[in-house]
């Protein structure tokens, strides 16, 4: 007998609690619902806390430097005179790993490799993609699909992202992901081009393996290099009432010109990337911030909810991502031992384990993250400075970690 697992979407989070939760007794389907399981072209970075259990617990390491992944030395903040305001040392020894830099898309890759793939230890997870779920049962473990398809897992897994069918089902009312007042232009360019660009490269070597970022009053550019330094991602956040778009889709194709006029009275060496992104003939995406605040729960019955759709953050600390696989770490750690055949309330035991074990860290950094994204607007909800939540951050060393500091507590 086997435990069936239904996880609803397969992008990072999805994918990364399908390798997680893989064991002889776990039957695992993904759920994608587009024809097509791929990734934005942008880069991401995963910080140490997440990158330790990718690269060495999963042993994907190898695979992803072949795609070009690099170590991020540095976090630096520069003003529009190009003067280094602070510089943040990634490169250490002390969290046992180092923060890396990915393309969105090879990271999306090699993870579906890792769950789908035969290779691995434990059964290898099925995706099918063109499969939208529309409705959740979460006391029964029922997902019906768009199609009127009915399937029925002991576990299911809400990984559908901050626009989640599974939320509405786990909390029995619909909770939207909030406008933050933000948006951001997304794009990449090939490095060689800025590299020809000398105002820029004086300030700026786009050669060189570290997170920038160009501050303005209201404004701000965060860029680094991806695929050995061979493309370089900008993205440019702005106030919504900057960007004048009309549209309140997650995701539109942004105007080229009206991007440019936003950043007009930035200085021409901080602009570089946008004006030489602009002249391309592919689209410039932009994307409309949304966060959650803390939701009462993840769970219900059958049903757990993890990545965005559990706790949607803005990317001012680069922690989205890495915080989807400390929930799929969770996961596979407390459901390593079940088999077909579990009971309800086995099953929402475990459930409420993640939950705890999960809720708080990943709560106080999304409220962090939102508190430095509109630091005017928000009251100062998380006392820490940079360096101090950069080590709560970053020393996170997994669930049984976490059981053994409860459990030491109890004692």
């Amino acid at each position: 007998m086997t435990f069936n697992i239904i996880i609803v979407g397969a992008g990072i989070a999805g994918l990364a609690a399908a390798i997680a939760l893989r064991s002889d007794h776990h039957t695992i389907t993904i759920l994608e619902q587009s024809s097509q399981s791929r990734e934005i072209g942008a880069t991401i970075s995963l910080q140490p806390n997440a990158s330790k259990i990718v690269e060495q617990r999963w042993g994907l390491a190898d695979r992803l430097r072949e795609q070009g992944s690099m170590p991020d030395t540095a976090f630096e903040v520069y003003n529009l005179r190009g003067e280094l305001q602070n510089r943040i040392p990634l490169v250490t020894s002390k969290y046992g790993a180092d923060r890396m830099m990915y393309h969105r898309m090879d990271l999306h890759q090699v993870l579906k490799h890792r769950a789908t793939a035969d290779e691995y230890p434990g059964q290898a997870a099925t995706l099918r993609v063109s499969s939208r779920v529309k409705r959740c049962d979460c006391e029964e473990g029922v997902v019906e699909l768009e199609n009127g398809e009915m399937l029925k897992g002991d576990l299911i897994i809400g990984a559908d992202g901050i626009k989640s069918v599974i939320r509405g089902a786990v909390l029995g009312r619909e909770v939207p992901g909030q406008t933050t007042g933000l948006s951001a232009y997304r794009m990449m360019l090939d490095t060689e081009e800025l590299v020809a660009e000398k105002a820029f490269v004086d300030v700026i070597d786009p050669r060189v393996a570290r997170t920038t970022m160009v501050v303005g009053p209201d404004r701000r550019l965060i860029m680094g290099p991806a695929r050995n330094a061979s493309v370089y991602s900008i993205v440019a956040l702005v106030p919504d009432e900057k960007k004048d778009e009309e549209s309140t889709s997650w995701m539109t194709a942004g105007d080229k010109g009206k991007m440019l006029a936003t950043f007009a009275d930035f200085p021409e060496w901080a602009t570089t990337p946008l004006r030489l992104a602009a002249k391309k003939e592919e689209d410039i995406g932009l994307w409309q911030l949304r966060d959650l605040d803390p939701l009462e729960t993840w769970c219900r019955g059958r049903a757990i909810l993890i990545g965005d759709a559990a706790h949607a953050m803005l990317p001012t600390q680069g922690q989205g991502g890495s915080q989807a696989v400390e929930d799929a770490e969770a996961l596979g750690a407390f459901f390593e031992g079940f088999v077909g055949g579990e009971g309800r309330e086995e099953v929402e035991r475990g459930c409420r384990e993640v939950f705890e074990c999960r809720y708080r860290r990943a709560s106080t950094i999304q409220a962090y993250s939102r508190q430095t994204g509109r630091p005017v607007e928000e009251d100062v909800k998380v006392a820490m400075n940079p360096a101090e939540f950069m080590d709560y951050n970053c020393k996170y060393e997994g669930a049984m970690a976490w059981r053994r500091q409860q459990e030491a507590v109890v004692a």
